[in-house]
C-alpha cells in the first residue's frame, strides 16, 4: 500500500476550513429566506462561520459540510427568535412597499404575486420550500439540517405548498412550485434584500 502522496491532495483530506468560502453564497440565501432583511441575513451568516470555525473539530470529516453548515445557521436563526419573541417585522409596512411594482409582463408580475406569498409564510414554510426546492436538499437531507422527522419536512413543504396555492389562488392540481426553474426558485431567497 502507497502512502497519500503530497501532490495529490484527496477531498477526504481536506481541511473543512478550507471549504468554509464554497458555502457562502448558499449560506447568505438561506439565511435571507428565513430572515427576509439582509443585514439580519448578514449577521447570521457571520455568527453561523464563527460558530462553525469555533467548533470546527466537532464536524466529521467526510460528512456533508454544508448541511452541517445549514444547521448551525437555523439553530442560530431560531435561538434568536426565541428570545425577540415580541419583535414584529416591518411594522412601517416599508418593506412591503417595496414589493410593489409595476410589472413589465405577465412573469413578472405572478413572480412578483409569488414573492409577496412567499413572503407571508412562515418561517418553517419558507425554511422548508428553500431546503427541498431551492436548494436541492433532499427530504431526509432537509429532516437533518431541520432537525425534525421527515415526515414533518414532507407535511411541511405540503402545507407550505397549499398555503402558497391558496393565497394565490390557483386552480386544484395547479403547482406554482413545479412551473419554476431552479433560478426563480433561487430569487425566493433575494426577495428581502433592499429591506435592510
Amino acid at each position: 500500500m502507497s502512502s497519500p502522496s503530497s501532490t495529490t491532495p484527496t477531498a477526504e483530506l481536506r481541511d473543512p476550513r478550507d471549504e468554509l468560502p464554497e458555502h457562502l453564497q448558499a449560506l447568505r440565501a438561506f439565511a435571507m429566506s428565513l430572515t427576509r432583511n439582509s443585514a439580519q441575513a448578514d449577521d447570521l451568516v457571520q455568527d453561523t462561520i464563527v460558530k462553525a470555525w469555533s467548533n470546527i473539530e466537532k464536524f466529521q470529516v467526510g460528512t456533508n459540510l454544508r448541511a452541517w453548515l445549514f444547521t448551525i445557521l437555523r439553530n442560530t436563526f431560531y435561538s434568536d427568535r426565541r428570545k425577540r419573541k415580541r419583535e414584529v417585522p416591518d411594522p412601517e409596512g416599508i418593506h412591503a412597499a417595496t414589493l410593489s411594482e409595476k410589472p413589465a409582463h405577465d412573469g413578472r408580475l405572478a413572480m412578483n404575486d409569488f414573492m409577496v406569498a412567499f413572503d407571508k409564510l412562515s418561517p418553517e414554510h419558507r425554511e422548508v420550500l428553500i431546503l427541498v426546492g431551492a436548494s436541492g436538499f433532499s427530504y431526509e437531507e432537509a429532516a437533518e439540517t431541520m432537525n425534525v422527522a421527515v415526515g414533518t419536512v414532507k407535511s411541511r413543504a405540503n402545507r407550505a405548498r397549499a398555503r402558497l396555492s391558496e393565497m394565490l389562488h390557483l386552480e386544484e392540481g395547479e403547482d406554482i412550485m413545479g412551473n419554476m426553474d431552479a433560478t426563480s426558485l433561487a430569487a425566493m431567497s433575494n426577495s428581502g434584500t433592499n429591506a435592510a
